[in-house]
């Protein structure tokens, strides 16, 4: 009788916001998870509040050396990863505390600062990839491997090409079009990857409060959660998705892309 594989998570800048609600989920459902955090000591407080079942990592997914000693490590402690969830992400790189107006206004493509752009993309985009470039030797060794990737309905063409839009103009050269490039590059590996068994689905938790909006966003991190753990969790959903909150994408939950 084939034994049922234990499930092991690992979650990206999951310390704090949507990604620390995301592994306090996957806890609660049977996950090891592996909280991946830049400062190990913010991600051993997040450990010991999600209890028994998390495990505080070091990862700073724009340091390849980080990325390539979590990967070591999850490797030495169980040869496989059932899921990863790319989370960590940046909306800018100015002074802590600045309004998300004051960000938006920096960031229109005419005055956006090109070393602001590489910077929030070196992370969200380039180093969400590097990340999963390393775990996929790990993920082809679990049993119903999967990915999901935090991303938002700004990055979607399709919704900012509406002029009734509401949020058309958030869209920016530098957060907002990194999420765009998030979605076509994790959308290219969900093709690439679609005649294997690894899964790959992009997620929007919808305008959340958190510190990549100076909080300023107008639902709670335990609603802009609910979409991102419901995607985590679930092992049914077809490959490729792209979802958001039901309040926003309708009762279908698909975003365009």
């Amino acid at each position: 009788m084939q034994i049922e594989q234990r499930k092991i998570a690992l979650v990206t800048g999951a310390n704090t916001g949507v990604g620390f609600q995301i592994a306090k989920a996957l806890t609660e459902n049977n996950y090891t998870v592996f909280v991946g955090a830049r400062n190990l000591e913010k991600g051993e407080v997040a450990a010991v509040k999600l209890g028994a079942n998390a495990r505080a990592i070091q990862l700073d997914i724009t340091d390849n050396d980080s990325i390539h000693k979590a990967m070591t490590k999850i490797q030495a402690d169980f040869g496989y990863l059932s899921l990863l969830v790319n989370n960590a992400a940046i909306s800018h790189t100015g002074k802590e505390g600045q309004t998300m107006e004051e960000v938006l206004g920096s960031q229109k493509p005419s005055i956006a600062s090109i070393r602001e752009l590489r910077t929030v993309w070196n992370t969200n985009v380039f180093g969400t990839l590097a990340v999963t470039q390393a775990f996929l030797p790990l993920l082809k060794e679990a049993s119903a491997p999967r990915i999901v990737t935090v991303s938002s309905a700004l990055g979607s063409l399709t919704i900012n090409a509406n002029p009734d839009n509401p949020y058309r103009s958030g869209f920016d050269a530098i957060y907002g079009a990194s999420k765009t490039a998030l979605n076509g590059i994790f959308l290219s590996l969900a093709i690439e990857l679609e005649s294997t068994n690894i899964k790959v689905h992009l997620v929007s938790p919808g305008f959340t409060a958190t510190a990549l909006n100076n909080f300023q966003g107008t639902d709670t991190v335990e609603y802009g959660s609910l979409e991102p753990i419901r995607v985590a969790l679930a092992e049914d959903l077809p490959t490729g998705s792209f979802t958001g909150p039901a309040d926003f994408s309708g009762p279908d939950n698909v975003l365009p892309w």
